[in-house]
Parts: C-alpha cells; structure tokens; sequence
C-alpha cells in the first residue's frame, strides 16, 4: 500500500505539467514581490493584503506557463520538449506568456481598474504594459524551462 502512494506520488512529480506549476510559482513569486514599488496602491497596502495579492498574481503567472507549456506541447506534439528545449520552443513558451500579459495587463488597468501603475513604472507606448510584467514573461520562461528539464531529468 505505502509503495503504491509512493509510485503515485511519483508519477505525479515526474509530469511536466506538475512540475512548469511549481517552478513557475517559485520563481515568479518573488518577481511579484520585487514589483510591488511600480504599482500606485501596492506600497501602501496592508501587509496581508500584499501577500494576498502578490499569491493570487503568483497563481495566474503559474497557470500563464501552464498555458505557454501547452501551446508549446500541442505545436510540436511532443509533452516532454522541456527536456531538451529549443530555441524556437521557448520563444514560443516566452511570446504567449507575453500575450497573455499584455491582454491581462490591459484589461485589468484599462476595463477592470483593478490595479494602476505607479509613474516610475516604464511602459511600453501605444500598448501602456508596464515593462517589467513584460520582462518578467521574458526572463523567467527559460529559467523555469531549465528547472523542469533539471528536475525531471535527474
């Protein structure tokens, strides 16, 4: 019984899409955090309130790669390209995380007003996404490429 949970247990942490969630969570998490500055009402939020923010954002940033995986893995086919990722994968991985983004970005600063940007935050013209949720959608994608491959394949 204990070694069926264990081989269960297992498969779960051998699937890609398991682990593009966890390592996409670790590491946008702090980028979360570190944007907090460029954005007008977060400084001066209540702590708890920032946490809350800053996890739910982490959690759409996890499903986003989610969503930037499978895209990737429908394209080509194959749900193990993480393994061994090409050049032209992860720049589809990182253009639709930045999609996404700038269409979240927009309606939630445009439409919705849920959050506005703090004037030092640098946005790109015609479009007003704020840089750094772009370079973050730039960065970070072949970073948590490079964790799965890694951790999948040990």
């Amino acid at each position: 019984m204990v070694t069926a949970r264990m081989g269960n247990a297992r498969r779960i942490l051998d699937l890609p899409e398991f682990n593009v969630l966890l390592f996409a969570f670790l590491v946008n998490y702090p980028w979360e955090f570190l944007q907090v500055p460029f954005f007008a009402a977060m400084p001066t939020a209540g702590h708890w309130d920032a946490i809350l923010f800053c996890t739910r954002a982490t959690g759409g940033d996890a499903l986003i790669a989610l969503t930037g995986y499978w895209v990737v893995a429908f394209c080509w086919g194959n749900r193990y390209w993480i393994l061994r990722p090409r050049l032209r994968h992860l720049g589809v991985f990182i253009a639709v995380g930045i999609a996404i983004t700038i269409v979240f970005e927009w309606h939630a600063t445009e439409i919705a007003q849920r959050w506005t940007y703090a004037e030092h935050m640098p946005v790109l013209p015609i479009l007003g996404t704020g840089l750094l949720p772009l370079m973050q959608w730039t960065l970070l994608p072949p970073l948590i490429a490079w964790f799965v491959s890694r951790q999948i394949s040990r």
